[in-house]
């Protein structure tokens, strides 16, 4: 039976297994991170998280998707495993660990996270792309990992699912593919989002890269300013701190709560 803990940042919910001996004994990490993801069938989550060690901080990570996909960065679940790090006396509450993306710090305190993500990569206007008869003005920027912005009128009435799996598809995001965020600006310190994932293949509760890029693209088109409120789909607000200085971004920060879901031990027969 394997130890694990599942955590949930803003409504994106992971599996997290101390993994620091590299004791991990179950074959084929993908087809395991696919099997132990799928809800009703096993625990169910948005992802999996290993926590192994590193020479240079203070733990590293391997993240895999829903699908078994490898992630480079994920914003919640850096949320998730640092506050797991600290409860477990893996880190103390100012901490960095390794990701595909680069070193990711965080500091806990109580239930509220907040982390540092890696510089972003320029916001770049994609102009507009007709799909389904809808026409969408596009910017893109990596936050981590990639992700398309467009802006719309009514968030309620937007098909997330549909359009976010062909924008996340479409030819011009190839061959990386996309993350697709839909977003209605409130005020100058507060927006919405929705999400359409890539890895989970489905619209998600929040995705805490998303709200970073679509706060900057946000800024970009001078809409926000810092912080920035994001009002996510599972109805929690994340907070996201940046500067500006021309067109770069620098001192990204996300912060907001996260909640420990349970703690559990997995049978074999729930990922044979």
């Amino acid at each position: 039976m394997i130890e694990f803990y599942k955590m949930s940042g803003s409504g994106n919910d992971f599996i997290i297994i101390d993994n620091r001996d590299l004791s991990l004994n179950v074959g084929d990490l993908p087809a395991f991170a696919r099997r132990v993801c799928e809800r009703k069938i096993s625990v169910g989550a948005d992802g999996l998280l290993l926590i192994e060690p590193s020479k240079t901080v203070n733990f590293k990570w391997q993240f895999f998707n829903s699908d078994g996909s490898m992630a480079e960065m994920c914003g919640n679940a850096s949320r998730c495993v640092a506050r797991y790090a600290y409860l477990k006396g893996i880190a103390p509450k100012k901490m960095s660990f390794e990701t595909i993306a680069g070193i990711i710090s965080a500091e806990v305190n109580d239930d509220v996270v907040k982390v540092r993500l890696t510089d972003p990569s320029p916001v770049q206007s994609i102009g507009k792309l007709v799909i389904d008869d809808c026409q969408f003005v596009l910017d893109s920027v990596d936050t981590g990992v990639p992700h398309a912005v467009t802006f719309v009128d009514n968030l309620e009435a937007c098909t997330v699912f549909e359009w976010g799996r062909k924008i996340r598809r479409h030819e011009c995001f190839q061959p990386r593919g996309t993350n697709a965020n839909f977003a209605t600006v409130i005020d100058r310190h507060k927006i919405k989002v929705r999400t359409y994932e890539r890895g989970v293949e489905d619209e998600t509760l929040a995705c805490g890269t998303g709200d970073v890029a679509t706060v900057l693209a946000a800024a970009s088109r001078g809409l926000v300013e810092t912080p920035v409120d994001v009002i996510v789909q599972s109805g929690e607000t994340l907070r996201i701190y940046f500067t500006k200085k021309d067109d770069r971004f620098g001192e990204i920060y996300l912060e907001g709560k996260v909640k420990i879901v349970y703690q559990g031990l997995l049978f074999e027969e729930a990922y044979k």
